[in-house]
């Protein structure tokens, strides 16, 4: 048996399957929540189509590749996405309406959003770090050192993402930093106090640095805050979006109301009440629910949850910090797009306006999530060899 076809047979194939089963049920939903753009939901799905090929390509080579190669690629990738960032900050090469926080490169036929990118050179870079420095020096294996490099590495670009008022986006740093360093193995009494931290900046964080920021993200707390208080959202220019999409999940029952549903039956999307220009995107996850019920989404979160179980295991059984690091900081960023995303159609969370992995129409975001589990992939395959000298010994497999 050759190398590469003993590869192929060791792929995780549970996450092969269900990577592809919600690319595939993804497509579908586009079709069907971008039907009132122009060009209509086909135009937008053939666009995903080719993205996922594409995709497909970076998603195998990825997964057949030794997985350490990307520790070369590391730095490079984090400085040029964070440069990427900075020429968003200034507004060069920034994407035209309706785009938000995109870049549109010359010579480069669509735009992209660099938030995405960072992040996942991020989690490269921070799973490098941790695997590489603690060898060089033990100063580096100090929990205090640890928390400074992850503060470093993800406090940059998420500050640059806050003065852009992508407040979404930011958020997802979060829980990729608190999950890296709990892999990373600072002691929990160290988390325990930056939660705390963090805890007590939140009033100076909302009441001095985001209205110096973004209005519309106070504006979107504002109305969750009264929505909590209330216990209901009341039909208002301002809570629009919250009012649509929730009553499109809310009213969509066991089976929902069928697929590319009508005004006639009573559907929201058709009517265009949910933001149909973003609906494809940003609100799918109403689309999906109003149209396929409680059983299709309960069929997709199951899905998603699956995925992130399995990329669960294979940070366990990984042979290195770098693998273990890398995989446990993917699964972190697909669950806080999840749950944003998610969250806030069913009133959760406040209106973010953020993709759904795999479901959204994305482009390069549905580029980098493949990457990103084509690195996951590639520690589950490569999970029994050798990784070298560590301490004057060789490392032993799991």
């Amino acid at each position: 048996m050759t190398p590469l076809l003993r590869k192929i047979l060791g792929l995780n194939w549970v996450l092969v399957i269900v990577m592809f089963g919600l690319l595939v049920f993804g497509v579908f939903s586009i079709d069907s929540a971008a039907r009132h753009l122009p060009g209509g939901g086909e135009r937008f799905a053939n666009n995903q189509k080719m993205f996922i090929l594409l995709g497909s390509a970076v998603y195998f080579c990825t997964a057949l590749i030794d997985y350490r190669w990307v520790k070369w690629l590391a730095i490079p990738m984090y400085l040029g996405g964070v440069g990427l960032q900075g020429m968003l900050m200034a507004g060069i090469w920034e994407a035209p309406e309706p785009a938000v926080h995109q870049l549109m490169i010359p010579g480069i036929p669509f735009s992209f959003q660099p938030t995405t990118f960072v992040l996942a050179a991020g989690i490269i870079l921070m799973g490098t770090a941790f695997d590489r420095l603690p060898r060089l020096h033990r100063f580096f294996a100090e929990p205090i050192v640890k928390l400074a490099l992850v503060g470093l590495i993800c406090g940059v670009p998420f500050l640059m993402v806050i003065k852009n008022g992508d407040m979404g986006s930011a958020i997802v740093f979060l829980p990729v930093a608190f999950v890296t360093l709990l892999v990373g193995g600072v002691p929990f009494r160290y988390l325990s106090a930056l939660m705390l931290t963090g805890v007590g900046l939140l009033p100076i964080i909302y009441y001095l640095v985001l209205p110096e920021v973004s209005d519309r993200a106070t504006g979107r707390i504002d109305q969750y805050l009264e929505f909590l208080k209330e216990g209901k959202v009341e039909k208002s220019a301002e809570t629009y979006a919250s009012y649509y999409v929730s009553l499109a999940v809310g009213q969509a029952g066991w089976k929902g109301m069928g697929y590319k549903a009508k005004a006639e039956r009573g559907s929201i999307h058709d009517k265009r009440y949910i933001p149909w220009t973003t609906a494809h995107n940003d609100y799918i996850f109403a689309v999906i629910a109003e149209e396929q019920g409680f059983r299709g989404s309960l069929l997709m979160l199951t899905s998603f949850a699956l995925l992130l179980i399995q990329m669960l295991f294979v940070a366990f059984y990984s042979r290195d910090f770098l693998g273990q690091v890398v995989s446990a900081g993917v699964v972190a960023m697909f669950f806080a797009h999840i749950f944003e995303s998610v969250g806030m159609c069913v009133l959760l969370m406040p209106i973010t306006g953020i993709p759904l992995p795999l479901i959204s129409y994305s482009g390069t975001f549905v580029l980098i999530c493949m990457f990103l589990l084509g690195l996951v992939q590639s520690v589950w395959v490569h999970r029994n060899e050798l990784s070298g000298i560590v301490d004057g010994r060789q490392e032993r497999p799991h």
